[in-house]
């Protein structure tokens, strides 16, 4: 198996802080991009597939921030639940509260200063889509403890980590109709598939002490169920797409995102962390090129 990779690392950008306030940076997975590129990508489909990318720009720019800023502010809640259990797993040993270099209650402040970001996206929005976005307080909360009492966490990731497709959706078009909530549950199914990647890495560890997964729930099936998952999202987006330009021709704007999903299965390789890991950090792209195809049909239905 190859060697994991630890959850925290004083590199890039983070190296250049003064020392105090790299384990603060580190907390909140600043040396970690992809994490809020993954919870900012569901909130740009949903504006883009409203015909807002352009319009809404200054939109785009704001959920960016939000999701930098509460991503970070997960990470932070979710080490103050989850410091013991990491200190029992290799890769997240080093993680600054299961390591001891940050305290318990510098992490709360901390915490507190990251949702005061999200706070002043929040009143950039609309007033349905602030209330839509408050919605996610109570299943954020709850996410911490789902590996604790259920074998697919993932599932509830996903419901976290794509309701920015709904705020998205619902500040361009008003309301939370249909092809919005399509969107939103396919980012779900695409959660549940890209994480239950990212939680091979972990499985040896999990299974000594305890913690659940859908990787572990999946065993020797798990490249079977992320592809089934993966399919279950881009029938998803499709059904979205075709609710908002149904033309056979819209739904090809899906087909390099359907491309790269297959080429994550097929190249997956479960048994190995460093692959897994490389798999996971795809879905920036994949991210991509479903905008990409948000934005061509989003657009074109303006028109």
């Amino acid at each position: 198996m190859a060697e994991i990779v630890p959850d925290s690392e004083y590199r890039g950008l983070i190296a250049l802080l003064p020392r105090g306030a790299r384990p603060f940076a580190s907390l909140a997975r600043f040396d970690r991009p992809i994490g809020w590129w993954l919870l900012f990508w569901p909130g740009a489909w949903g504006v883009a597939l409203g015909g807002g990318a352009i319009s809404r720009w200054d939109l785009l720019l704001w959920l960016l921030l939000g999701a930098i800023a509460m991503r970070g502010a997960g990470c932070v809640y979710n080490d103050i639940i989850d410091r013991d259990l990491d200190a029992q797993v290799e890769r997240t040993r080093s993680r600054p509260l299961a390591s001891g270099a940050v305290s318990v209650k510098a992490a709360w402040v901390w915490l507190v200063l990251l949702c005061l970001v999200g706070l002043l996206v929040l009143v950039q929005l609309t007033p349905y889509a602030a209330v839509v976005a408050l919605l996610s307080l109570a299943p954020v909360a709850a996410y911490p403890f789902m590996k604790r009492i259920t074998w697919w966490p993932q599932a509830w990731l996903g419901i976290v980590f794509s309701w920015a497709a709904l705020v998205g959706w619902s500040d361009v078009a008003g309301a939370l109709t249909l092809p919005g909530l399509l969107l939103y549950a396919g980012s779900i199914a695409w959660v549940v598939g890209y994480d239950t990647i990212y939680s091979l890495q972990d499985r040896d560890d999990d299974a000594l002490i305890g913690i659940r997964s859908s990787a572990r729930a999946l065993g020797k099936h798990v490249r079977g169920g992320v592809a089934g998952f993966y399919a279950l999202a881009l029938a998803l987006w499709a059904a979205a797409i075709w609710l908002v330009r149904p033309d056979p021709l819209a739904l090809a704007a899906l087909l390099p995102i359907a491309l790269h999903l297959g080429w994550q299965v097929v190249t997956l390789k479960p048994d190995d962390g460093g692959n897994a890991l490389a798999r996971f950090r795809a879905n920036r792209g994949a991210g991509l090129l479903v905008f990409l195809a948000c934005l061509v049909v989003g657009t074109a239905s303006q028109l």
